[in-house]
């Protein structure tokens, strides 16, 4: 009796596992690092914004740290940070120019290697000030609350500034000496190789 053969069906078994999409590892440093910084940098941001607003305004007594050396004051800058001033209302000029600086970080930290922790961290550092101060920016036109300084450095007084601003100073001169390690080591990568010399020059001729 001939048999015959049944041709097998082509095609994935209907119960085999469905591939799944490949997620981010939450614990990479990559994540990490802007998952410890952001809300750290935002809760101490709002938390001392709202203290200043209730505490240092109209009519409250002067408020100092550091022994006298920094005074508190509470200002409403409508400018850039550390009290750049573009005019009497320029925060529909710093709002989109935010949004658009926002992203562009967001393209480097995702081009940002996980080894790279340096530049990870400055770049949660900038994000997270940037956030703050155009959260200021976006809820009223007083401007972005500000409350420490002036400091009076002799010659001129350093300007009136807040959390989100020293989140965006740190992270910014991290950001350009991570820009320049990387300088340094591609520039390392490129040097030529020292040309070997050959043994037979190396040895000492014999008598």
């Amino acid at each position: 009796m001939r048999r015959t053969s049944i041709p097998a069906l082509v095609g994935p078994s209907p119960f085999a596992p469905t591939p799944t999409l490949e997620r981010p590892d939450l614990l990479r440093p990559k994540y990490l690092i802007p998952g410890l910084i952001f809300p750290l940098v935002m809760v101490l941001d709002l938390i001392t914004k709202r203290w200043a607003l209730e505490v240092l305004g109209p009519g409250a007594p002067s408020r100092e740290i550091l022994g006298g050396l920094v005074p508190l004051t509470l200002a409403y800058n409508k400018g850039a940070a550390f009290g750049i001033h573009l005019g009497e209302d320029s925060r529909w000029f710093f709002v989109p120019v935010t949004i658009i600086a926002l992203v562009l970080l967001a393209v480097l930290f995702k081009q940002a290697a996980d080894r790279d922790l340096l530049r990870i961290a400055s770049i949660s550092l900038v994000v997270s000030g940037a956030i703050g101060n155009l959260y200021d920016r976006i809820r009223w036109d007083r401007g972005v609350v500000d409350f420490i300084g002036p400091i009076n450095l002799g010659l001129w007084d350093f300007p009136i500034f807040n959390v989100a601003d020293m989140a965006i100073t740190c992270g910014a001169i991290l950001l350009a000496f991570s820009f320049w390690f990387e300088e340094q080591e591609d520039r390392s990568r490129g040097a030529p190789a020292a040309p070997s010399v050959p043994d037979d020059l190396t040895q000492e001729p014999s008598p």
